[in-house]
């Protein structure tokens, strides 16, 4: 029996890392299918109106002239 991961021998290491690897595949496939899952119920669309630039036009508070 390790009490210690510094004085665990080889298999022991092996054995964390397996766990390890087996736990994030796990947590990555659940996050993923938990993400897929969400979008099913919901169905958006984009509705936006396109503005186009107009005229340059320069806002002032005074009656001085322009230099440009």
């Amino acid at each position: 029996m390790n009490h210690s991961i510094y004085s665990a021998d080889r298999m022991t290491h092996l054995k964390v890392v397996i766990v390890a690897l087996v736990a994030g595949i796990f947590v990555a496939g659940f996050g993923i299918s938990a993400r897929m899952n969400a979008d099913e119920g919901y169905s958006q669309t984009a509705s936006a109106r396109v503005v186009k630039a107009g005229q340059p036009v320069a806002v002032t508070n005074s009656n001085a002239s322009m230099v440009r």
